[in-house]
């Protein structure tokens, strides 16, 4: 077992930064792409729930981190969130109520 030096740690970081495009706390792309795939009529009351909470706090996450501070996927992905959160009309509080399944209320 080797421990690699601080140089070689930190590459390896920025490497894996590059490649995994979320970032720590934040939702999964590949978790993201299954749960826009999961038809909703197949998902539990308890997944939908679980999802929505989740999706708000990614929502969250996304809005308090300036997209200097990000990795270039993350930027990129965060950035189309948010064009499509406006091309919604979608404010916080209607996202919050989204995420407790009290939209358009």
């Amino acid at each position: 077992l080797t421990i690699p030096n601080s140089n070689s740690q930190s590459q390896l970081q920025n490497s894996k930064t590059i490649v995994n495009m979320s970032e720590a706390g934040r939702k999964d792309m590949g978790q993201k792409a299954q749960e826009k795939m999961t038809p909703d009529s197949s998902k539990s009351t308890l997944d939908k729930a679980k999802e929505g909470i989740t999706n708000a706090g990614d929502t969250m996450a996304r809005d308090a981190q300036p997209d200097s501070e990000k990795s270039t996927g993350q930027s990129i992905a965060d950035k189309a969130g948010r064009e499509k959160d406006d091309a919604q009309g979608k404010g916080m509080l209607d996202k919050a109520k989204d995420a407790v399944g009290m939209g358009n209320k």
